[in-house]
């Protein structure tokens, strides 16, 4: 599917709860354009050699957001990526700036209930270690969402159909735009 058309896209960049499926919409987005994909919670965990779980321990979510504000600052200035971020990145204005000036914003939505189902098991996740996951992930939602929505060019709803589909959606959605 990639053809001329998509190469003067700029980067791609999507934002999203946890369990909204950033990181595999991502990868196939990537594929599909056949540019670099990057997540950037990963690229965090690769530059400190330590786990997210672990920086949160650490140095608390204070320390964790400024090395993504960091991260977020340097991979946006990088050229044909499809970078998938954390789901709080929205919380810090430079992050928020950074993203919206210089890429296109997919806002991945999903329904807390399809949050839950898909992050119940994974331990990666610092802030859901709590004793009622569920009451977090719409307390976040509820904070986060306008965020989401303040910074986004497109909304995608992510909680029906597979990956490869919804990137082509996005890539359908972005071409139709540019094509006006």
């Amino acid at each position: 599917m990639p053809n001329k058309a998509f190469t003067p896209l700029p980067n791609i960049y999507l934002v999203g709860p946890m369990g909204a499926g950033k990181t595999t919409v991502g990868r196939h987005l990537a594929d599909l354009l056949e540019r670099e994909f990057v997540d950037s919670d990963h690229e965090i965990e690769r530059k400190t050699g330590a786990s997210i779980p672990w920086i949160f321990e650490k140095e608390g979510e204070i320390g964790f957001r400024q090395r993504e504000c960091m991260v977020i600052d340097e991979l946006t200035q990088r050229e044909n990526l499809v970078l998938a971020t954390g789901g709080g990145v929205v919380m810090q204005l430079a992050n928020r700036h950074a993203l919206k000036q210089r890429g296109i914003v997919i806002y991945l939505y999903a329904p807390v209930d399809v949050q839950l189902q898909r992050t119940y098991r994974d331990k990666n996740r610092p802030l859901l270690q709590v004793e009622n996951p569920e009451k977090r992930l719409q307390d976040l939602l509820a904070m986060r969402d306008p965020l989401y929505r303040e910074i986004a060019h497109y909304i995608i709803d992510t909680h029906q159909g597979a990956a490869r589909e919804l990137a082509q959606k996005i890539l359908k959605e972005i071409s139709a735009d540019l094509s006006h």
